[in-house]
């Protein structure tokens, strides 16, 4: 019977019943040691009835091994795993090491745990429950955090319990529940329910130093009872370690064997039964000493698993017990593990039993790092490189395994112990003259310094490391100048050239990958690349694919999509983003899609796809805030901004321009801030207020932003701006800028926007000449908005020439076309000019748009509706979004009365003229 626990108990229940009707939802128990979050639990799981239940723990262990805490959770679940996607089904496969290929990232391993949890609990409501959430791997903490953010209304609860002040259990916006102290009358009430017979001074002293903690009222009796505490009495401690004292004051009275069996079982981290006791009998304990410490309460034994009462009982056990002891077990867990089977436990037992350096131990280390890093485990390969290194006899080796520890805590994002390994290994790497050591350090720091905000710093470490290892690694050179330009990027033109400069410099060898993107970069971005013509972008990414000097980095191949944007290569870009796409959703590349997606959404735009921009750039941005990339959260917050301002949706645009330009660091731009002033340009400038507009835009045009791609490609919305102020002056420079720009593109609809802003330039007599040059270079069935506009500003030139007929049927057509963009301001504007023009104005409150924006579909809903009319299943749908197949069908039941339609076969037909999804390929 819990007592004083009501309020915490109802929370757990609703749940419980949310799951029953449908609803997923996850709660974190977080408090100290002992205040009652496993109780909470255990009451929880005992009144779950009808509830599919899994149930796991951290534990705490010296060793970090990748997917450790998750593969203990779901081995009653692994049954449905040929249930799942493939590359879902591959990646939990070899997260838990059951196959060799088919790793990916921890988020996308949480996508396939989401599946797999759906499909444990069929039809039916699922409790998915992990205590001491704190000693989970990194790994199984990253996969478990991005499965809770994406529940939605499978019929799961995910429950987490976790202690304060210890450990990295990390779980930033999920709800949490702090479960409070007792009050006095529920402590006396659980200490009278457990009949512990104190006399009243004891009593009162427990209630005192209790402090309302659960689990010290029930320890503490025990080493009170008959005391006169003095001072420097035990209450001075810390409470969790008058607890520990208590439960090793208990340990100490057990039988000399008993106490080994419980040392091994406190050193080891399986809980199997099995194992301990193969390592106990090399130190003459057995099954027979077991009993005892049953007998006490401080053990259990559940099948084949050995369970402490709490985990201060295992603290207690292993930090109180004296050195060679400790020692002795962890040799025994070694000897008892298989080498074969088991090795990574083997390995970190050996390394717990060191002494001293052992190159034969440091060795088994840094294999089991490796196996760590092909799992995507790259937290547990630093922790064990580190481990390595500090083992190592032979300098080169600690010095390589320094370098594998610093790249490896990289690789898994925790930049204050990447930069301190890279610190210590250039330390080490100085004083052995090893020019490509000291480079990888560069790039570890670099790369921190980058993720940071700190973009100059970045730029010059990187840009320093490449000038060591330029003449024995260019390739290496190579790729540390291609991640330079992107810090570059956020400096300015100067530096970008600089950069590519360097790049071109390198002598690289005839099949390196990187060099078709080398050469790419040094054509597209370099000084006097105004002068040649420009590269094609899908040659550079399918040279480099071709490549036979090994794969090509698929980071790479991203960073071609954003420059071949900056050419003007929109469809191509557009093509290589939906490939990259499609190959990061397949090998679990989720952390690289953010990247991509916006690339794409950025071609979305440009086209004027504004509802295939919307949701692309949605979907990223989710993913970007689930995996904590500030970065791209700015960035596509900035995208989703431009739409809002096309569709004249202020109040949304303005929010989300906030967001996006939040995410600057110290004094660095935030990253989304270029595409932030256009879209605040582009609002303005639809709502009418020129000044305004013309005021942001101008901030595109300043040294350190104007190479952005929105810096060039808002150039006509500028001219626009400043011709309706009557300062066709203050577009000059821009203007000039963007005519090079798109001669240089060689592109038709760029050609047309030259055209259009020189008739906005030109006096009265000339301009009609401009304005038709420009219809006759767009594509009507591309850039539909563009295409508009200049009909809409030529429209209004024939109107104010009185040639109103004409102006009538140009008015006309940009009106159709702004209706059904959804860009409201526009065709506001439009309609005016077509009633000032003495035509047929239709009515404004018609509804416009696309069929699902009309039928006030969520963002979640067109999406997956549009995937849907495609003829995408549920589960292709699925996981092409990261979401469960029970999400997809509950957000297609909902769409179905909205859009007037009863099944999936009537979708195809609502989704015609362009607005469907966006092709494979264009």
């Amino acid at each position: 019977m819990l007592h004083g626990r009501d309020g915490e108990a109802a929370a757990l229940r609703a749940l419980l019943d949310d799951a029953r009707a449908g609803r997923s939802g996850v709660l974190v128990l977080r408090g100290e040691a002992g205040i009652g979050k496993t109780a909470l639990l255990d009451d929880l799981v005992a009144g779950a009835g009808d509830l599919t239940v899994v149930r796991g723990s951290g534990v705490e262990f010296e060793a970090e091994l990748p997917f450790a805490g998750l593969q203990l959770l779901l081995r009653t679940a692994l049954g449905a795993l040929d249930a799942l996607p493939g590359p879902q089904r591959r990646a939990l496969r070899a997260a838990f090491g059951l196959a060799t290929e088919g790793a990916g990232e921890p988020m996308f391993v949480g996508l396939a745990v989401l599946s797999l949890l759906s499909e444990h609990a069929g039809d039916g409501p699922l409790l998915c429950v992990v205590d001491d959430a704190q000693w989970l791997d990194r790994a199984s903490t990253d996969a478990l955090v991005f499965a809770a953010r994406r529940l939605d209304v499978e019929g799961i609860v995910m429950l987490f319990a976790a202690r304060d002040g210890e450990g990295a259990f990390s779980a930033p916006g999920l709800p949490e529940l702090r479960p409070a102290p007792l009050t006095e009358a529920a402590a006396t009430a659980l200490l009278a329910d457990r009949a512990l017979p104190l006399a009243a001074p004891v009593r009162r002293r427990v209630l005192a130093e209790a402090r309302g903690n659960p689990l010290a009222l029930l320890e503490l009796p025990a080493g009170l009872r008959g005391t006169d505490p003095g001072p420097g009495a035990p209450e001075t401690l810390p409470l969790t370690s008058r607890l520990q004292l208590a439960f090793h004051g208990r340990v100490s009275h057990l039988p000399p064997a008993t106490r080994t069996l419980l040392l091994v079982a406190a050193a080891d981290h399986t809980g199997e039964l099995g194992t301990i006791l193969r390592a106990a009998a090399g130190l003459g304990a057995g099954v027979a000493d077991l009993p005892p410490a049953q007998d006490t309460g401080l053990v259990t034994v559940d099948g084949t698993a050995l369970r402490f009462r709490h985990p201060l009982v295992r603290a207690a056990i292993h930090q109180r017990a004296a050195l060679p002891e400790r020692l002795a077990a962890h040799r025994a867990l070694a000897a008892a593990a298989d080498p074969e089977q088991d090795p990574d436990h083997r390995a970190w037992h050996l390394a717990a039993a060191a002494t001293g350096p052992d190159e034969e131990v440091a060795s088994a280390l840094e294999r089991t790092a490796g196996r760590a890093r092909e799992r995507s485990g790259h937290t547990a390969a630093a922790a064990a490189y580190d481990r390595a290194a500090r083992l190592s006899t032979d300098p080169r080796a600690r010095l390589r395994r320094l370098l594998l520890a610093a790249e490896s805590a990289s690789e898994a994002g925790e930049l204050p112990r990447a930069r301190a390994l890279a610190e210590q290994a250039a330390r080490t790497a100085a004083g052995s003259g090893s020019g490509e050591a000291v480079a990888r350090t560069l790039h570890v720091r670099g790369l921190a310094d980058f993720w940071e905000g700190d973009f100059p710093g970045a730029h010059r470490l990187l840009i320093k490391g490449a000038a060591l290892t330029g003449r024995d690694d260019p390739a290496r050179a190579a790729r540390m100048l291609v991640q330079a330009t992107h810090t570059a990027w956020y400096l300015g033109a100067v530096e970008v050239a600089g950069t590519v400069e360097r790049l071109a410099a390198l002598e690289l060898p005839a099949d390196a990958p990187i060099l078709p993107v080398a050469r790419f970069l040094t054509a597209a971005l370099g000084r006097g690349a105004a002068g040649r013509e420009p590269p094609a972008v899908c040659a550079a990414a399918a040279a480099a694919r071709a490549a036979r000097g090994g794969r090509v980095d698929p980071r790479d191949l991203v960073m071609l999509c954003g420059v071949g944007l900056t050419l003007g290569q929109d469809a191509q870009s557009h093509e290589l983003t939906t490939t990259l796409a499609a190959e990061s959703r397949e090998s679990g590349g989720v952390g690289r899609l953010t990247t991509i997606m916006f690339f794409r959404a950025e071609a979305e735009i440009f086209d004027g796809r504004y509802d295939d921009a919307a949701a692309t750039a949605a979907e990223g941005l989710r993913i970007a805030a689930d995996t904590g990339q500030r970065q791209w959260v700015s960035q596509l917050s900035s995208a989703l901004a431009h739409v809002a301002a096309v569709r004249g949706d202020e109040q949304g645009c303005r929010r989300l321009v906030d967001t996006a330009l939040a995410g600057g660091s110290g004094t660095a731009m935030a990253p989304g801030a270029p595409w932030a002033y256009w879209s605040q340009g582009l609002l303005e400038l639809g709502l009418g207020r020129a000044q305004a507009a013309l005021d942001r835009l101008a901030l595109l045009g300043e040294e350190s932003v104007r190479h952005h791609i929105c810096a060039i490609r808002s150039v006509p919305d500028l001219v626009e701006a400043a011709v309706r102020l009557g300062v066709p002056g203050r577009g000059d420079a821009a203007f000039a800028r963007f005519e090079d720009w798109a001669a240089r593109s060689g592109q038709q609809w760029a050609a047309a926007l030259v055209a259009r802003c020189a008739a906005l330039r030109a006096p009265d007599t000339g301009a009609e000449a401009y304005f038709l040059r420009a219809l006759a270079a767009h594509n009507p069935h591309r850039r539909a908005m563009e295409s508009a506009r200049t009909a809409l500003l030529y429209g209004e030139w024939l109107r104010r020439a009185r040639r109103k007929n004409e102006a009538r049927v140009r008015l006309g057509g940009a009106l159709d076309t702004f209706e059904r963009l959804g860009a409201r301001p526009w065709a506001d504007r439009a309609r005016g000019e077509l009633a000032a023009a003495g035509g047929a104005v239709p009515d404004a409150a018609r509804q416009s748009g696309p069929v699902d924006a009309r039928a006030g579909l969520t963002p979640q809903e067109s999406q997956i509706v549009r995937l849907a009319a495609a003829g995408l299943s549920n589960k292709d749908i699925a996981a092409r979004l990261f979401l469960s197949p029970r999400t997809v069908g509950y957000h297609l039941y909902k769409a179905y009365p909205k859009l007037g339609v009863v099944s999936r076969g009537e979708l195809a037909g609502l989704f015609e003229e362009g607005h469907t999804a966006a092709p494979a390929r264009w």
